[in-house]
């Protein structure tokens, strides 16, 4: 999935039942998070279990709905603690989420060395 760097992501913070299509998702967005699913803004679900999660937005035509299922065996999407709400990622940070990096704070794989 490829968005523009301005894009606004909300991870929709607890559990969501992944069963929600197109309009039970755009319906959580608008009565529980009060935020509008058709003003271009990517909304990130996560299930129950941690592995799956859904995606929706808004890209001027029409709704998209992305689904991602880690198939590693404990693999998990980082995801907030808190219960309600959402949580405001950058492009950067979803794209690590979406890869079952842990976000919150991304380690180097190589640290830039320090001239003496």
């Amino acid at each position: 999935m490829m968005l523009p760097p301005a894009t606004r992501v909300y991870l929709a913070c607890g559990f969501t039942d992944m069963r929600r299509g197109f309009d039970g998702l755009a319906t959580q967005v608008q009565t529980v998070l009060s935020l509008d699913p058709y003003g271009g803004a990517l909304f990130v679900f996560r299930g129950r279990r941690g592995d799956l999660l859904k995606a929706l937005h808004w890209d001027g035509q029409g709704l998209c709905l992305y689904a991602k299922r880690l198939e590693l065996p404990r693999a998990r999407f980082i995801w907030p603690q808190a219960d309600s709400g959402t949580v405001t990622l950058t492009v950067a940070q979803v794209s690590m989420l979406l890869e079952g990096i842990d976000w919150r704070m991304p380690a180097w794989t190589a640290r830039p060395e320090v001239a003496v």
